[in-house]
């Protein structure tokens, strides 16, 4: 069993008695870890799927089903239970309302689920107060590697942190290599075969067009987000052109905006916006787009920028989840030179990341922005293993499988 950076935090006393939501990706994990959490509490009997018609039955019998079991946790323990796909349900917000409310205060809930919840999340509702949102990310290197945890990182200082991710000496080139070729997902990555590989990504997105997508939006152009999806894997890495793509569809901007949108909802893909002091500016240019399954896109430098952009947003979220204000935008300069990604603390820059596939002079204009921007500092992270260097101008340049393992 490989243990999710999110586990430990999720699931934490310190977050009181609100049911915890759990959304990600479809097959990113998320059923597992609450059924591994659950086993490991002697709860696994309080898990509940509302794919499976047992569960609605028992809910028609007796909205309050779930407490026939309660009696054998005993009262030497606080229960924990699952809902699994409860947002498929007509009026689940108010089911677990109404399971909140009555029993809130004795036992603890668990809500898994992948596009409603998280567009839930984004709106305001009746369930305000009663719920924290935390988002499973497809496996990254850390989680498989077990040398370090995000959540335990030095994050007061830019340099505290970078040396702490060049303190261990051990490049996991192997496991990253393997991520690259098969995905986060854990059932491609766990099989390591290619033909499964393959046979899952098409099932998947099938799947996905036909439940999720659908249900979100109750879309009747499912064949056009297809050819949108084939689209995109090009697109990654540059800013988006959302008038490029009604192009290339012969559909409205708005529709493009659209389906752009449910696939963001759907957790296929995720934005990340150019960095402005001014937050209108930033609103009005074109954001970057990636895939958490980043085996769609078949050029390697970009499939390799884009696994290292799904690290850091699942490295950012464990920080956030711990209570800080951290976030992933990207650099363009008038002149048209980027930098891969910044990272914000608290709206401000912290750190400045480029990527490249193997060691090579880190480009002078970074530096430039850097100085701009409050004398951040650089990292340069790349493909190549064996590289871990720190230069007096105090930028460092590093093997993505040691900076995060």
């Amino acid at each position: 069993m490989i243990d999710r950076n999110i586990q430990n935090i999720c699931f934490s006393k310190d977050f009181g008695k609100q049911m915890r939501f759990i959304a990600g990706p479809r097959q990113c994990g998320k059923t597992m870890l609450a059924k591994d959490f659950l086993k490991s509490n002697a709860m696994e009997k309080l898990y509940y799927s509302w794919d499976d018609r047992e569960t609605k039955q028992s809910y028609f019998k007796n909205n309050r089903f779930y407490r026939e079991f309660l009696m054998e946790i005993g009262k030497s323990k606080r229960p924990w239970i699952c809902f699994d796909e409860i947002h498929k349900y007509p009026k689940w917000k108010d089911v677990l309302k109404s399971f909140y409310d009555a029993d809130g205060d004795i036992i603890n809930f668990i809500v898994t689920g992948s596009a409603r919840l998280d567009m839930f999340s984004k709106s305001g509702d009746s369930m305000a107060g009663r719920y924290f949102l935390f988002k499973l990310y497809p496996l990254v290197l850390n989680e498989i590697s077990k040398i370090n945890k995000p959540a335990f990182d030095n994050i007061e200082s830019t340099e505290g942190f970078i040396e702490k991710r060049l303190a261990s000496t051990k490049y996991e080139q192997e496991i990253m290599e393997k991520l690259l070729k098969f995905s986060g997902f854990p059932d491609p990555f766990i099989s390591g075969r290619d033909i499964f590989q393959k046979k899952w990504k098409n099932s998947y997105i099938d799947k996905l067009i036909n439940d999720d997508l659908k249900s979100i939006a109750q879309i009747k152009e499912a064949e056009n987000v297809s050819r949108l999806l084939f689209l995109l894997p090009n697109k990654v890495g540059s800013p988006l052109s959302v008038n490029s793509l009604r192009e290339d569809m012969l559909a409205s901007y708005n529709a493009i905006k659209n389906y752009l949108h449910f696939i963001e909802m759907a957790c296929v893909v995720f934005m990340i916006s150019p960095y402005f002091t001014s937050l209108s500016r930033s609103i009005k240019k074109e954001k970057k787009l990636y895939y958490y399954d980043w085996t769609h896109i078949p050029d390697q430098g970009a499939r390799f920028e884009n696994y290292i952009a799904v690290e850091l947003k699942a490295m950012l979220e464990i920080w956030n989840d711990l209570g800080n204000e951290f976030d992933l935008h990207y650099l363009r300069a008038r002149d048209g030179k980027e930098s891969d990604f910044l990272i914000t603390k608290d709206q401000k820059p912290w750190l400045i990341v480029e990527i490249k596939s193997k060691k090579q002079k880190i480009e002078k204009h970074h530096f430039g922005t850097a100085k701009k921007l409050g004398n951040i500092q650089v990292v340069q992270i790349v493909r190549e293993t064996g590289v871990a260097e720190k230069y007096d101008n105090g930028s460092f340049q590093v093997s993505a499988s040691r900076f995060f393992a």
